[in-house]
């Protein structure tokens, strides 16, 4: 008996945050509310606080779980890159992929709605933390042995690699164009490391000797 009811408030909950995450991908996060929630889940809207104390909360939740089946889907891909023009491709797959799923929206939506809210902004920093901890480790093993290595921090590029394509979701819903130039901006840049790292050993040496000078 007490498995079968932990198992329908388990797909009770479910439902509110696939609920949730319908309303904040069609409508945008000013349309969620326990009643919209309940609408699109098929359930009382009293079950939204029974479960979940609070609409904001289930935002916050659905957010970070959603995020982290999306990122779960490339981490094998992740692993596989070995040059950053190939990080930076896979990176325009997964934009274009996420832009008609919406989970890159969903975070951009829930970032808007977090100016607000500590809750939603300690959400978002784990979702995107999502993001930016796949790159990264990306980063750190591409760049190794790179005449870039030391000047190059990884952390830090998958801070901004990971919030600029956030923010080119924003961008893309008025300046669809630009966001595009953005992107392929990045990709040549890419091309311009991977260059790097394919020079031989005494023009390596020489760039890194260049890179150390400028560096102190």
């Amino acid at each position: 008996m007490g498995t079968g009811r932990n198992s329908s408030s388990q797909d009770t909950k479910q439902r509110l945050v696939d609920g949730v995450l319908e309303v904040v991908r069609q409508q945008g996060i000013t349309a969620v509310s326990a009643r919209s929630v309940a609408s699109a889940a098929g359930a009382n809207q009293a079950l939204v606080f029974y479960h979940f104390g609070s609409v904001e909360e289930l935002v916050a939740q659905a957010c970070v779980s959603a995020t982290e089946a999306r990122v779960a889907l490339y981490r094998d891909r992740f692993a596989t890159v070995a040059t950053v023009g190939e990080l930076l491709a896979l990176g325009r797959e997964i934009r274009t992929a996420e832009r008609a799923e919406g989970n890159l929206a969903l975070l951009a939506q829930t970032l808007a709605g977090a100016q607000g809210s500590e809750r939603l902004a300690e959400a978002t920093r784990e979702g995107l933390g999502k993001w930016i901890t796949e790159v990264r480790t990306a980063l750190e093993r591409v760049l190794e042995g790179s005449p870039l290595a030391e000047l190059a921090d990884p952390d830090g590029l998958a801070h901004a690699v990971s919030t600029g394509f956030l923010g080119l979701t924003l961008f893309d819903t008025v300046d669809p164009d630009g966001a595009e130039q953005a992107v392929a901006a990045l990709e040549q840049l890419a091309v311009l490391v991977d260059v790097l790292d394919g020079l031989g050993p005494v023009a390596t040496r020489a760039v890194r000797a260049k890179l150390r000078k400028t560096l102190r």
